[in-house]
């Protein structure tokens, strides 16, 4: 009696179990449903959206690309070869003995039909011409000795190259020690040791630096320069009378 009793409730309870997940079951395609439902209707509702979206990427793909090779780089080539007549008037000041202020002019405002640096610049904005354009420029003011345009245009050039960067930088602090503004050219010649470890130039730098910070009396930070030249740059031109330059800082 105890074993019959005992399957007809095992019986009922698996029953239940059968009837419980078969509710569970229909409870989940019921969510499913309703999910897709919401998920048909939510690209229903925003497919014009959506549709739009894609199209505005391949447009503007579309036009970066047109814009890059028809427009940006004949642009491009177009300023290599005009510069050439602006760089050619550069070099010659460089090393030429007279009428470098001449030559420097030129190289500013163009020659023989041809741009010059600042035509570049106006012209050509964005391209590797026109950035090393503000380069060659303020070099160029700054040998004519007009200092704030030397700062203004080295102050928007660019470069991943050490060299020239530190020279850019160096040059703007030079220009403010014309200036006599010598907490500013400490300024920029800290940038500049900042920006490359090139042996030929940073003992230059470090030397212009220490030079400076005894002229605003900070004798403990011109030490500092002095004594880098002696110890990291000791075959460098520029430490065979260190020795006075440290003295000198005590």
């Amino acid at each position: 009696m105890r074993m019959s009793t005992y399957k007809k409730k095992s019986n009922k309870i698996r029953k239940s179990r059968v009837s419980n997940e078969n509710s569970s079951t229909k409870k989940v395609f019921e969510t499913l449903d309703t999910s897709a439902s919401k998920s048909e209707l939510f690209l229903s509702s925003y497919q014009n959206y959506l549709v739009y979206g894609v199209t505005a990427l391949v447009v503007i793909f579309a036009l970066y690309f047109s814009y890059d090779k028809f427009i940006f780089q004949p642009k491009i080539d177009e300023s290599n070869v005009e510069i050439f007549t602006a760089q050619k008037y550069f070099d010659l000041a460089l090393n030429s003995a007279n009428n470098k202020d001449s030559l420097y002019n030129l190289s500013l405002k163009g020659a023989d039909g041809k741009f010059g640096f600042l035509d570049i610049i106006e012209n050509y904005s964005g391209t590797p011409a026109s950035n090393i354009s503000y380069y060659s420029s303020g070099m160029a003011y700054y040998h004519l000795k007009k200092y704030d345009l030397a700062i203004e245009y080295l102050g928007k050039f660019s470069s991943n190259d050490d060299v020239l960067n530190s020279l850019s930088l160096t040059t703007i602090g030079d220009s403010f020690i014309q200036l006599n503004q010598f907490e500013d050219a400490l300024n920029y010649y800290q940038k500049a040791l900042k920006s490359t470890s090139n042996s030929f130039t940073s003992p230059i730098i470090l030397l212009k630096a220490g030079d400076v910070s005894l002229k605003i009396g900070n004798n403990k930070k011109a030490s500092s320069f002095f004594n880098k030249i002696k110890t990291d740059f000791p075959k460098s031109a520029e430490a065979d009378l260190i020795d006075i330059k440290i003295e000198q800082a005590k």
